[in-house]
């Protein structure tokens, strides 16, 4: 089976990436990411990734207003450009042409995010890994990974999570908690779900963009997701 999509955007954690005795980043995990994402790069998918970097720092759970929270959340997007310069490493020693592109300049560190640059890399078969969010504070990784999809005319949107899609509640806590197969967007806002923040969700019903939710500690689950084979959470248009 084919992919079902031509070009994608993948949204993935800062905690995919970490590891073992309170590492922030381990190799190895950034190895097993890396060897989803170039599968799918395989198929013949262009894919983008963007990273968060709750495993460094997580900005918005800063308290704080004003003048700290807004430090706080460029401290959460320099943890970001981490995040993506070890998953480029980890990619490009499995064989592939990997960049990084970030909202906030970063010097040699990484390439300044142009939407046209970025364009040409995924149509050229490179994986892009976006870091720094929006380059803004007040915006997600979430948010970041809706836009670059919108700009860059993905025809979906992986969240890869540490769960297999969406539930009524936290399946941690209540374990009969109901995993939803297909939502609307408007039911996401107003069960406010935890799929994405309320803005991303809110970007991507704009643009009609389907969210697809999945585990990614599930072996193959990115395929899986670019094929279009059931799996986790859709959301889309009733």
């Amino acid at each position: 089976m084919t992919a079902a999509y031509r070009r994608v955007i993948l949204k993935v954690s800062g905690e995919s990436l970490s590891g073992e005795g309170g590492r922030p980043i381990s190799s190895e995990a950034a190895a097993r990411v890396a060897a989803e994402v170039g599968a799918a790069a395989d198929l013949g998918v262009e894919i983008g990734v963007v990273v968060g970097g709750g495993n460094i720092l997580r900005g918005a759970a800063t308290p704080e207003g004003g003048d700290a929270r807004v430090t706080a959340d460029f401290m959460g997007m320099i943890a970001t450009i981490l995040n993506a310069l070890a998953l480029r490493t980890a990619l490009v020693s499995l064989g592939h042409a990997a960049h990084v592109m970030s909202a906030i300049p970063c010097g040699c560190a990484a390439e300044p995010y142009d939407h046209r640059r970025a364009d040409a890399l995924l149509a050229d078969g490179g994986i892009v890994v976006f870091a720094a969010g929006t380059g803004n504070p007040f915006f997600s990784t979430d948010t970041a990974a809706a836009l670059r999809a919108a700009e860059l005319g993905a025809e979906v949107l992986l969240k890869a999570t540490k769960v297999d899609g969406v539930y009524d509640s936290d399946p941690v806590v209540n374990p009969r908690a109901k995993r939803f197969e297909k939502l609307t967007y408007l039911e996401v806002i107003e069960k406010k779900l935890a799929v994405m923040d309320m803005t991303a969700v809110s970007l991507c019903r704009e643009q009609r963009l389907p969210i697809v939710v999945f585990a990614l500690s599930t072996p193959g689950g990115v395929v899986r997701a670019v094929k279009g084979e059931p799996i986790g959470t859709r959301v889309m248009e009733g």
